[in-house]
C-alpha cells in the first residue's frame, strides 16, 4: 500500500523584486547556500532562486520568484504570513540577534511563542520571517548547515521551521488541514493553533492564526507565494491526485519541476503544494 503521509515541510516560495539584494541577504547575512538559480518554469523571463542547506535537502529550501517592478505586497489575513528557519539551539538565536544588529536587520528580539524560543525579523523588502530554536525539539530531522557559509556550522540555519498561516476562516481551514492532510493539532486556542505532520517537531508544523477583521493580504514583493509539504515519491503524489479527485478539490495535476514532482491546490486564498523528496537538486550536477 502506498504511503501518502505528509513527511514535513518541503519548501516555501516567496516573491522578491530584486534577486541580487535577496541573494546577498540570504547568503551573506543568513548564511543559507544558493543551491540553484534557474528560471520560473511558468514565466521563463524571470529568475527562480533556491536557498537551502549544504546539500539542498528537502525541508530546508526557501525559494524566490524574481519579479522586477512588481508592486510591494500588502500584509493581511488570508495569507501565508511568516516562514521560519531552524537553528540548533537558543545560543544560536543570540548569535543571530547580534549578527542582525551588526547588519542593521530589523528584528523583534528573542521571544517565547507556543513553547518555542524564536527571533522574528524582516528582510529589507518587508517580508517577515523568524528563527526558531531546535533546543529540546524532536521530530523531523534538520539538514546540514552550509559548510562554507559566513556563520559557524554550530550556529547556522539548517532547515525550515513552522510555517505561519493567517486566515479569517480559521475553523474551516483547520478542519481541512486535519481531515484532508492528516495534520494533528497539538495546541488549540481561540485564535491560534499549532498543527504537525510526519514525525512532527519544528520541521513539520503549521502555526495557524485567526484574523477575521484585518484587511486581506495582496501578493507582491515581500509576500509568500506558497508552501509545500513533502511526500516520499511518485506513487505517493499520484495517490494524492486521486485523493483530490475523490474529495472534489480542484488541483493543478502533476507538474514536473525537474528536481521534484509537484501538485498544487488552493484552499480558499492559500496555495498549498505537495512535492516529492526526489530526485533532488543534484540531478543535473
Amino acid at each position: 500500500m502506498t504511503d501518502t503521509n505528509l513527511l514535513g515541510i518541503h519548501h516555501v516560495t516567496a516573491i522578491t523584486d530584486d534577486a541580487e539584494r535577496n541573494y546577498k541577504f540570504f547568503t551573506e547575512v543568513l548564511s543559507m547556500r544558493l543551491v540553484k538559480k534557474t528560471v520560473n518554469q511558468d514565466d521563463i523571463q524571470t529568475y527562480h532562486t533556491f536557498f537551502a542547506d549544504d546539500e539542498g535537502s528537502a525541508g530546508t529550501d526557501m525559494t524566490f520568484f524574481d519579479f522586477p517592478g512588481i508592486p510591494q505586497g500588502r500584509k493581511g489575513t488570508n495569507s501565508i504570513t511568516k516562514p521560519s528557519f531552524r537553528v540548533p539551539n537558543d545560543e544560536a538565536l543570540t548569535y543571530y540577534m547580534k549578527r542582525f544588529d551588526a547588519f542593521g536587520v530589523k528584528h523583534e528580539g528573542i521571544q517565547d511563542i507556543l513553547g518555542k524560543k524564536v527571533l522574528p525579523f524582516q528582510e529589507a523588502d518587508g517580508q517577515d520571517y523568524q528563527l526558531v530554536s531546535d533546543e529540546g525539539d524532536s521530530g523531523v530531522s534538520p539538514g546540514k548547515p552550509w559548510k562554507n557559509g559566513p556563520v559557524p556550522e554550530d550556529k547556522a540555519i539548517y532547515g525550515l521551521g513552522p510555517i505561519e498561516i493567517t486566515v479569517s476562516y480559521f475553523d474551516d481551514f483547520k478542519r481541512l488541514l486535519e481531515r484532508v492532510y492528516g495534520m494533528r493539532t497539538i495546541i488549540d486556542e481561540d485564535n491560534v493553533a499549532l498543527l504537525e505532520v510526519g514525525d512532527g517537531g519544528n520541521g513539520g508544523q503549521v502555526i495557524l492564526r485567526r484574523d477575521e477583521d484585518g484587511p486581506v493580504a495582496v501578493q507582491g514583493y515581500g509576500e509568500v507565494h506558497h508552501v509545500s509539504f513533502r511526500v516520499k515519491d511518485h506513487q505517493a503524489i499520484e495517490q494524492w491526485l486521486h485523493n483530490y479527485n475523490d474529495i472534489g478539490i480542484p488541483h493543478s495535476g502533476l507538474v514536473d519541476r525537474f528536481y521534484f514532482e509537484a501538485l498544487y491546490a488552493r484552499l480558499g486564498h492559500i496555495l498549498l503544494e505537495i512535492s516529492t523528496d526526489g530526485p533532488g537538486f543534484m540531478e543535473d550536477e
